[in-house]
């Protein structure tokens, strides 16, 4: 018999995960999001370690949100994407103020997703969702664990659908999410769930 699905609740903040495809899924996640849009969302992205990234620069053209990089000690706001700077991990205090630093990889990573989901888990608890998407190694996996151990809403893109499916089906294995679905029903999720953080 298969487990019914359980109710959407409020979340004040979303983080999400992604590597190998993840510049062609976010954008198809964060296309026509509404406004006015209420949720700060916050990702890390796998890319090649360099000292610049352009994603804040080609995500702002594209959304009618604000879009920046994370800095250090600069409160979470609502209604911004944030993306990590490359070369550093971003975690969120329990302040809900951003962090950056300089340790070694994680899963041969920096920024690291675990990092980012582990501290958002400790600093919002329920009401924050998790959300993993295409990517090329486990990163992340763990942290939607401890994201859903927090009480938080857990969401991972359909394997099937996924460019890389290695990352997918890491959480897969540690977790069953509460929700697993292709890119368009993860957009309509982060819709729904920015709708009841406005009422």
């Amino acid at each position: 018999m298969k487990t019914p699905t359980p109710p959407l609740r409020r979340v004040d903040a979303v983080v999400i995960g992604t590597s190998a495809g993840g510049v062609d899924a976010l954008a198809t996640l964060l296309r026509d999001l509404p406004l006015p849009w209420h949720l700060p969302l916050v990702v890390v992205i796998h890319l090649p370690q360099r000292r610049d990234s352009r994603l804040a620069d080609v995500f702002r053209q594209r959304l009618p949100i604000p879009v920046q990089e994370a800095e250090d000690k600069a409160p979470v706001a609502g209604g911004t994407l944030y993306f990590a700077p490359p070369s550093y991990h971003l975690s969120i205090e329990r302040e809900r103020v951003f962090s950056l630093s300089c340790e070694p990889p994680v899963l041969w990573s920096r920024p690291s997703i675990d990092l980012l989901m582990q501290s958002a888990a400790d600093a919002y608890g329920p009401t924050l969702a998790g959300l993993l998407l295409t990517g090329a190694n486990p990163d992340g996996a763990e942290g939607l664990r401890r994201i859903q151990q927090a009480g938080g809403l857990t969401a991972v893109q359909d394997p099937a659908e996924a460019e890389v499916d290695t990352m997918p089906r890491a959480a897969l294995a540690l977790l069953t999410p509460d929700r697993i679905l292709p890119l368009r029903g993860l957009h309509t999720l982060l819709v729904e769930l920015n709708a009841l953080h406005a009422d």
